[in-house]
């Protein structure tokens, strides 16, 4: 479904990604892991057009993405729950959510979307009303997932989406990232609790210094001695 080759980004003059080739096929978990500044986000970011790359390919369902700004990019099925959230803090739930449908190929099957998110999520039928600043970081992180859903994608990559919550809150988005899937949904997974991750995955790669450093399935890289070492303190 997606196939990056040779994909390298710069900010200015300092090089945040050098060579990257991955591949994530329909219906599969792969997650991204790696320390911080390692170049996770940045890939994530060129993805979604946000970052455009200076050499490589991204291509989305056999059709070259690089470079195309990025509400093409989420038009074509492209979904992404930023790091931090990023709900608009101003704006209600139900309106946070709506704004997720707005998308063209989005907007015919809005109401059935927002009922799949609300039954999904029920503390957002809930506070419906309310402003998603005053949601707890918890509430902000469904809510967020919720907008994605919203735009009907194919592909949602998620960038960190346990940052900043609780550990029962983080067994909650891991099990909804596993749900998502369950439904047929292709997950592209930054993250950096490894193990969690490696555990959920069907195949992951180590990201170091903006090169893939390791690749293998989940269970492989839990059990490689260099992962245990440098990742999960073993």
């Amino acid at each position: 479904m997606l196939a990056i080759r040779d994909l390298s980004v710069f900010y200015g003059d300092a090089q945040a990604l050098d060579g990257v080739t991955l591949e994530v096929g329909a219906n599969e978990i792969v997650a991204l892991v790696g320390a911080n500044g390692a170049g996770k986000t940045s890939l994530i970011r060129t993805v979604a057009g946000i970052l455009h790359p200076r050499r490589g390919s991204i291509a989305f369902e056999g059709r070259e993405i690089a470079g195309l700004d990025s509400h093409r990019v989420c038009d074509l099925g492209v979904g992404q729950v930023a790091e931090g959230r990023q709900v608009f803090p101003s704006l209600t739930v139900l309106d946070n959510l709506r704004v997720g449908s707005l998308l063209p190929r989005a907007r015919a099957g809005a109401a059935a979307a927002l009922e799949r998110v609300l039954t999904m999520f029920p503390r957002l039928r809930e506070r419906a009303g309310q402003l998603a600043g005053t949601l707890s970081g918890g509430e902000q992180q469904m809510l967020a997932i919720g907008r994605c859903l919203m735009g009907a994608p194919r592909l949602i990559m998620f960038d960190e989406p346990s940052l900043g919550l609780s550990p029962a809150l983080v067994n909650e988005v891991f099990a909804t990232i596993r749900q998502l899937h369950e439904q047929g949904l292709t997950i592209l997974l930054v993250e950096q609790n490894v193990a969690a991750s490696l555990r959920l995955a069907d195949r992951a790669y180590v990201l170091e210094n903006g090169s893939i450093a390791l690749a293998g399935s989940g269970a492989q890289l839990l059990d490689d001695p260099r992962v245990k070492e440098a990742y999960l303190g073993l």
